[in-house]
């Protein structure tokens, strides 16, 4: 498997919407919730303004795109990733952990202090995934008709540090 995970442009965008669309039609399914998902009200357009304002990454399989994962620097030194998806074709074969684990790679040469997430809560298989990645559901909120948990993983020890900028994200 030749799989390469490079910083996204403008050319990849159609296939960030394409992916963004499949994995997030399969969460919003597994969820019940088609309507209460909002990536996929998302469109190519939004893709290229996240492009200019977020950090995105790819990950290629012989020169397809087959995943993408966003992040953004917040307050505190703190990441928050989105739209973190793989093409349902090709998931749990380490792909989704190789786009985290470049993320993460960044993060720790920028000295960034932690990185949080949202997820369904009852997404069990989700959940287990990023605890497998060393998150820890932080707080819960219902804010979009379902229950969302905010996942965080520190880098290193560090004091107590305020997320709220991530919490209504």
């Amino acid at each position: 498997m030749d799989l390469i995970i490079r910083k996204a442009d403008i050319s990849d965008i159609k296939d960030i919407y394409i992916i963004t669309r499949e994995a997030f039609n399969k969460y919003a399914l597994d969820l019940g919730l088609p309507q209460r998902v909002s990536a996929l009200k998302e469109t190519e357009e939004t893709i290229k303004d996240e492009l200019d304002n977020k950090n995105i990454l790819v990950a290629c399989l012989n020169n397809e795109v087959i995943g993408s994962i966003r992040y953004e620097i917040m307050p505190e030194n703190i990441t928050y990733i989105s739209r973190y998806g793989v093409k349902p074709t090709v998931q749990n074969n380490g792909i989704g952990k190789a786009l985290f684990q470049a993320v993460e790679d960044a993060l720790i040469k920028d000295n960034i202090k932690a990185v949080t997430l949202h997820t369904a809560s009852k997404m069990t298989a989700l959940i287990h995934f990023y605890y497998s990645l060393g998150f820890y559901i932080h707080s819960t909120t219902s804010d979009r008709g379902y229950i969302r948990a905010l996942l965080y993983k520190e880098f290193g020890q560090s004091e107590s540090l305020d997320l709220s900028c991530v919490q209504s994200m």
